[in-house]
């Protein structure tokens, strides 16, 4: 999947907006990056910064006071000749950072070139492999981001949101256009992986407008707008639903159910689309940013299977039970025990585990954000098909559908790494280092983003979250679970498994629900090297804990480690650890201002 793509659903799911800046990009190499002084950490800052102004504006995105962005009027163009524009301002921005002198850059600007650097190559490395004539996956999807979950605040983000409806029709056809291209070449999501997905478009056709789920932002308007600018945005609404929205979710629909689906590829394996193995590498290189093969990762990941293995055991010999570690998963998957009766009661265990986390916080951190997040349940036209939850900056969401599959002993894992102190901790943390470039706080890497949130989980047993045995072996099986993808992932784009080697491998050393591993494995075949991120990210991370406390020993002080990490923002796996060796070298020293007595 496009960063860009990836970046950009993200954010609209936060359902915020503002105005439009008016930016011209420059016309020549030698305007882009030209310095605000002579020093190389000048002419950088005027490169990324002129590059960031130039994604608001190719991305309509705005800006906000707080450094979060938003979306404006229009949506982006998902056109070839839009994406050849952007792969060649990568290439120029590239040449530009090519011409600053690296070793003339301070220490901070040095981490900013490098993932300055990083993000315009994943550019170019996914415009390589036209990976826009794949929009979507069995997880994620172009059509399911777009209409806001709550309300605005004002009236004027309200007609930018219904400017956006209108747009759909231009935008669906430029997807559905870019679609047939990559079926035509044989580049499209495994058949297997999509069946019953196109039920997540059907709520969308509904043409009377509250049935549709784009009229939940005008269900309960704030009473600052006055009544009959209310009712005036809301007719509007109803207007775009039934002219625009519905139409073009029914078209798309049609086009799904009609010619998509019916020809997409049977084979699973990346490496069997064209230019397969390099596009699979490419995709390993951009979603852990580490230089790695297939074979060492399948390797890696066998060998954390089996560590973990061990730790299981001892739990099954803790609350003596007798029989496999399959048989075990079985017992669990079926216990009323742990069963949530509805969704509030899942949502509630969820809720006293992040209060939990409250309590133990400012002894594993020195910066505390002030940004508070909420916990939601996953909107109910994806939930089907999602996964068990997500972390983001203004909410962790938690997937309350089909309760049976998901077990209240995976919660509290589940939470630390969504909630606090994993995704949404951490998305605030990076928004509140008021040094950081803007686009620095827009920037996501999955190998340390998810790569932080299984460390959080691992961190949860230092903290004392959890209580009983089986929540402890919920962790083991979540982290088993992620030690399962390295195997799982390479084993079908490289090794050339098929989809029930893959669930069965998933399904006989994990407690997750059946649905679950149907769902993750489906999730795995459909976006390659995505889930390798999350292990060898974590790895990564305790590996150079380790490191820091052996070195600093009676010096190390785990919340200035911890506050050094989360202060890096997202990076690079390398450029992480080109930073903890600072940290190390430095004595240990935690972010200036932070009281740490």
């Amino acid at each position: 999947m496009n960063p860009a793509f990836a970046i950009l659903t993200a954010a609209l799911l936060t359902g915020a907006s503002a105005v439009q800046a008016s930016i011209q990009e420059p016309n020549q190499d030698s305007a882009i990056g030209a310095p605000d002084s002579t020093s190389a950490d000048g002419r950088l800052r005027a490169l990324y910064e002129a590059d960031w102004q130039w994604q608001l504006q190719e991305f309509d995105r705005i800006e906000e006071a707080d450094g979060s962005t938003s979306p404006g009027a229009s949506l982006p163009s998902a056109t070839p000749a839009a994406q050849a524009r952007r792969t060649e301002h990568a290439r120029r921005m590239l040449r530009a950072l090519d011409t600053i002198p690296a070793q003339q850059l301070s220490q901070s600007e040095k981490v900013n070139a490098a993932v300055f650097r990083t993000l315009q190559e994943e550019a170019i490395g996914d415009a390589k492999f036209r990976e826009w004539e794949m929009p979507f996956d069995s997880d994620s999807s172009f059509w399911s981001y777009l209409n806001a979950r709550t309300g605005f605040d004002t009236a004027e983000e309200y007609e930018r949101y219904i400017s956006r409806m209108r747009d759909i029709p231009r935008y669906f056809d430029e997807q559905i256009a870019n679609m047939r291209a990559g079926l035509q070449r044989g580049f499209s999501v495994p058949r297997v992986t999509l069946e019953g997905r196109d039920a997540s478009v059907e709520p969308y056709t509904a043409t009377t407008a509250e049935e549709n789920p784009f009229w939940a932002a005008f269900a309960d308007m704030p009473a600052r707008i006055p009544a009959a600018e209310q009712e005036r945005l809301r007719e509007e609404a109803r207007t775009a639903i039934r002219e625009a929205v519905a139409p073009s979710y029914a078209r798309l629909l049609r086009f799904l159910r009609q010619e998509y689906l019916p020809n997409t590829r049977t084979d699973l394996a990346a490496e069997k689309m064209p230019e397969g193995p390099s596009y699979y590498q490419q995709q390993i290189r951009q979603y852990t940013t580490l230089d790695l093969t297939a074979e060492e990762i399948h390797a890696t990941g066998l060998k954390e299977v089996s560590r973990i293995e061990a730790e299981m055991r001892a739990i099954m010999d803790e609350v003596g039970f007798e029989g496999t570690l399959k048989d075990f998963n079985a017992s669990l998957r079926t216990d009323p025990r742990f069963i949530a009766d509805t969704p509030d009661e899942l949502m509630g265990v969820s809720a006293y585990t992040a209060k939990r986390v409250d309590g133990k916080i400012a002894d594993y951190f020195g910066f505390l954000p002030r940004f508070r997040f909420t916990i939601r349940p996953v909107p109910d036209s994806i939930a089907p098909f999602y996964t068990a939850g997500r972390g983001g900056l203004e909410a962790c969401l938690m997937n309350t559908h089909d309760l049976s599959s998901r077990p209240l002993y995976n919660i509290p894992a589940l939470t630390l790494h969504e909630c606090s102190p994993g995704h949404s901790f951490q998305a605030a943390f990076a928004l509140e280092q008021e040094k950081a470039p803007a686009f620095r706080r827009q920037t996501y890497f999955s190998g340390f983003g998810e790569g932080w949130g299984l460390y959080t989980e691992y961190l949860g047993r230092e903290m004392g979250i959890y209580r009983t045995p089986y929540e402890r072996f919920g962790q083991l099986s979540y982290e088993m679970w992620r030690a399962a993808r390295l195997v799982i992932d390479t084993g079908v784009h490289h090794y050339d498994w098929d989809r029930q080697q893959a669930v069965d491998y998933l399904a006989d050393r994990t407690a997750l629900s059946q649905h679950e591993v149907e769902t993750e494995v489906d999730r795995y075949i459909s976006w390659p090297g995505q889930a390798l991120a999350y292990k060898l990210g974590e790895m990564t991370i305790r590996k150079l804990r380790a490191r820091a406390e052996q070195a600093l020993g009676a010096q190390f002080d785990i919340r200035k480690f911890h506050d050094v990490v989360l202060s890096l923002g997202s990076v690079p796996l390398p450029v992480f650890e080109t930073r903890i060796d600072q940290f190390i070298e430095d004595g240990g020293d935690g972010l200036p201002g932070v009281e740490y007595e």
